[in-house]
């Protein structure tokens, strides 16, 4: 039997952050049309149950777009079974105006609760939602049976220790030796897989696409493959989302002028497979020249047409040493001599000023 592990759908994001209205819209109906592919996949691939293991929804309040968009999605797939467990942006809204439940459609609540699948039922999904209430002893209260293919789903951040402060916090030593074969998880936005014990792993699907650029990277869902006879799975993280963002660090110590910074970008950009579909974002590093040449709005203007969204950073820091200005005659050479010479500067706000100074006595714009 073949189930997908997928989590923090986060479906109907403002997408602002970094994007125009325009392109913002479009990425929000992006992120719908990759949770409808991953459901295509499903039916394409044998798939009996698709695991949401929290966040499908971003906020509260969801709109009727995207809260059609699912549920339309759950009823014209009535062969598979969607498990939902509620993470912590999920709310009840999306089945607060729903006439009755799918049949397809299975929820947790705030005790564990087992769903059972296969031919002789003896793969058991199991969930709970974490809360306040029943955190400190939720866990105390997980029992399964031995003799089943036991998948347990839970929403939160992974610890090895307990923390009972927060909600969210899973702790992982709780959940050791309790005959679970897979931990299926949401709440971390990157894949991620790891034993748990001898018998089990703990796993993180992350989402299903990338919204910024702390969520670089390939994204996707986990496809997990029972053998019922062994009782025993296999699993593989598939890559679905329709756009990956990057965030391309740039070294151009050295070089001295925008042109030269173009290419360096280019190469590091063509090393990391971007393509016209991709968000990136390019963060200059390095120590550049005084006299270092570097416009950020030309070379931004060298990429914006080539990428779906484009963003620079500057993080370089100005090489300046006092030697090397001491003999200078120029207005330059002055005014350096001056700026460092200030003990009421820190040395990197000296390396700003002589960069802006430069810039005007050099005619640039600032």
């Amino acid at each position: 039997m073949r189930i997908i592990h997928c989590a923090d759908l986060h479906l109907d994001s403002g997408m602002t952050a970094n994007l125009d209205s325009k392109k913002a819209k479009e990425r929000k109906i992006e992120l719908l049309n990759t949770f409808k592919n991953m459901i295509d996949y499903a039916s394409s691939n044998d798939v009996r149950a698709i695991i949401i293991a929290g966040d499908l929804f971003d906020k509260k309040v969801v709109t009727k777009t995207a809260s059609n968009t699912v549920y339309q999605a759950i009823i014209d797939n009535p062969d598979i079974v969607f498990y939902y467990l509620k993470g912590n942006h999920d709310e009840d809204t999306f089945l607060d105006g729903l006439d009755e439940i799918p049949d397809n459609l299975k929820l947790f609540n705030d005790s564990w609760t087992t769903y059972r699948m296969g031919k002789n039922n003896q793969i058991a999904i199991t969930g709970v939602n974490l809360s306040d209430g029943n955190k400190d002893r939720v866990f105390n209260e997980l029992v399964l049976n031995n003799d089943s293919f036991n998948i347990v789903t839970l929403h939160g951040q992974e610890s090895m220790a307990s923390a009972k402060d927060k909600t969210e916090i899973i702790p992982l030593k709780n959940l050791k030796n309790k005959g679970i074969d897979y931990l299926a998880l949401g709440h971390i936005h990157s894949y991620k897989e790891a034993e748990l014990d001898k018998r089990g792993v703990y796993c993180y699907s992350g989402c299903l696409e990338g919204r910024g650029f702390d969520e670089c990277g390939e994204k996707g869902f986990v496809l997990i493959d029972i053998d019922e006879t062994t009782n025993t799975g296999e699993r593989k993280f598939v890559s679905i989302a329709k756009r990956i963002l990057y965030a391309i660090d740039v070294d151009i110590s050295g070089l001295t002028n925008s042109s030269e910074i173009c290419g360096k970008i280019k190469k590091e950009l063509k090393n990391n497979n971007c393509n016209e579909e991709s968000l990136v974002k390019i963060v200059l590093k390095g120590e550049v020249d005084a006299f270092c040449e570097k416009d950020g709005d030309y070379i931004l203007k060298q990429f914006e047409d080539d990428y779906y969204f484009v963003k620079l950073y500057d993080e370089t820091k100005l090489k300046v040493s006092y030697e090397d200005f001491k003999l200078d005659e120029s207005l330059k050479g002055e005014f350096v001599r001056l700026v460092l010479a200030r003990n009421d500067l820190p040395e990197d706000e000296k390396a700003e000023v002589i960069r802006y100074g430069i810039n005007i006595l050099s005619g640039e714009e600032v």
